[in-house]
Order: structure tokens, then sequence, then C-alpha cells
């Protein structure tokens, strides 16, 4: 397989809009300044995830750039949904982006040691094996909902990563799950990834690749697992507007086994750095041993 990057994404915020740049840094956390900051609910001490729609989805009105270049700790500008726009290290951020969200919260620059966020199990079948949701199930929403409390940055410690460092879609995948639901708008948008590339063909081509390696530029990454999906999905968006057959389409079609945890909704794939280096728009892609 070949291709090329046609998008580079990154989010300064867990659950917020974010940037595309042309060029990015990608070290073994990940891109560099890549969920780098999160919102934690001072309540419970979550940090705050659209995984959790009813509370939370509302971060995907707001967005985040980087002012500077993405180091440790660099503030970032936060647009608001009314269009005003604050640094996070301004004194009284967050005081304004509680009153925003209606929660009393904070902006981190690093997660604490246990941080973890909820994540909401949506009615759709076949969305994760049961023995998972159950066996990470902490509590129910007001939906009635299974909730799962999980731990951030596994694999990119540091950051506020889900799981691993890097995630990437194809643009055959995109093709496929059009080809099966037309009706929805597979927008690249939704699944939040940090490199599109352009393939040939269609299909979910991003399954072969476990176990397997990517040159993405300058950037080596093993492939660990597909990515499993989830209600962020499904979410309104800019002028996306909220489609639950995004999600219902994935668990129908794409029900694969994810890092030996069983069989999960999956699209994408997930990026383990195994050299760092530089990647821009445009840059070859190329599937490895």
């Amino acid at each position: 397989m070949k291709g090329r990057v046609v998008e580079v994404r990154r989010f300064p915020v867990k659950s917020m809009l974010g940037e595309m740049p042309r060029e990015v840094t990608v070290g073994e956390s990940g891109v560099a300044g890549d969920r780098a900051h999160a919102v934690v609910d001072q309540e419970t001490g979550k940090v705050a995830s659209a995984k959790m729609p009813r509370r939370w989805g509302r971060l995907l009105a707001f967005s985040a750039r980087y002012l500077d270049l993405p180091e440790a700790g660099a503030p970032v500008e936060v647009r608001f949904p009314d269009g005003a726009a604050l640094r996070s290290d301004a004194p009284d951020f967050d005081a304004r982006l509680s009153t925003a969200v209606g929660r009393t919260v904070r902006m981190m620059a690093a997660p604490e040691p246990d941080a973890g966020y909820e994540d909401e199990w949506p009615d759709v079948e076949g969305i994760a094996p049961q023995e998972f949701i159950d066996s990470t199930n902490t509590s129910t929403s007001d939906d009635g909902l299974a909730v799962s409390t999980l731990s951030v940055g596994l694999m990119a410690p540091g950051t506020f990563q889900d799981l691993a460092p890097i995630t990437i879609l194809t643009t055959a995948a995109l093709r496929e799950v059009e080809r099966l639901t037309p009706e929805s708008r597979w927008d690249p948008r939704r699944f939040r990834s940090n490199f599109l590339i352009e393939t040939d063909g269609t299909g979910f081509i991003e399954n072969d690749w476990v176990g397997r390696q990517l040159r993405i530029g300058e950037v080596v990454v093993q492939v660990p697992a597909p990515i499993p999906r989830c209600v962020m999905t499904t979410l309104p968006q800019e002028d996306l507007p909220a489609d639950r057959e995004i999600l219902k389409t994935v668990a129908r079609h794409n029900r694969v086994d994810a890092a030996g945890m069983g069989r999960f909704a999956c699209l994408g794939a997930y990026g383990a750095v195994m050299q760092g280096g530089q990647v821009s728009i445009g840059d070859d892609v190329e599937l490895l041993l």
C-alpha cells in the first residue's frame, strides 16, 4: 500500500475542535501538542470528554489553537461558541469556561497520575463486547446507558489521548462507509484523526495493518490495533448534523478484534511511534514490514 498525507489535524484540547497545520513534529507521545490540554470537572475530578454527550457534547462548539510552538505547557487560545477568544493562561479563563459549559471546571496542561474520563455506551448493537462494557462499567448515565471510566494516555504518557499516540484514517475506508450508507455525511472531521491518508480503492484496509509498520513522511509507526469508535462520531459539530447512522454503519459492517479485547466497531488505525520526525501535507505513506 502506498498513499499520501492529505490532511493533518491536531487537537490542543481534548474534545474541542482543533487546527490543521501543514506540518507537525511527531515524537514518542504523538503529534506535538495533540491532546496536550483537557478540561477537568472540579466536582468529579474526571477529564471532560464528549463521549458523555449530555454533559460534555457542547465542547465540540469550542475550538483551540496554538499561538506559538506547541511545546509542553504552552498555552492555547480557545474560541468560545459566541466567537470570543481567550488564552488558557488568562487569569479569568477557568471562570469564563465554567460559565460557558455550565459546570465548575479548570484547564489542565498535563494529566494527573490517575486521570480518567467517562465513556457512555450508546444503544448501538455491536459497538463493543458486552464483557468489556460490564468489566469497565462504573455508573449509569441520565439516559440509562452504561458508563465506563477509562484511563487517559495509556500508550502516550503525559497526554490526554484516549489510548495510542497517533490516529490514522484512509480515504479507502471513508469511501467504503459512504458506499454502505450514502445518505450520511462521512466527513473526516467526525473521526478526529491525526492523519488522513489518500489511498486507492475502497475498503477497510487499515484492518490489515495490525502488527505492521507504516512510514508517514519521516515518521515510522507500528499499528497495534484498529480504532474502536464511540458516540462522538455521531455528534453535531460545525456544519455537520447529528447522525446515529454513522456509528450504526460501522458496527454493522466492521466489527473487528481490538488488541485482543474482543470485537469492536472500528474505523481507522492506531499508531505507536517507532521513529519520530516531521510529517507534512503531501508526504508519501508506505506500508512496511
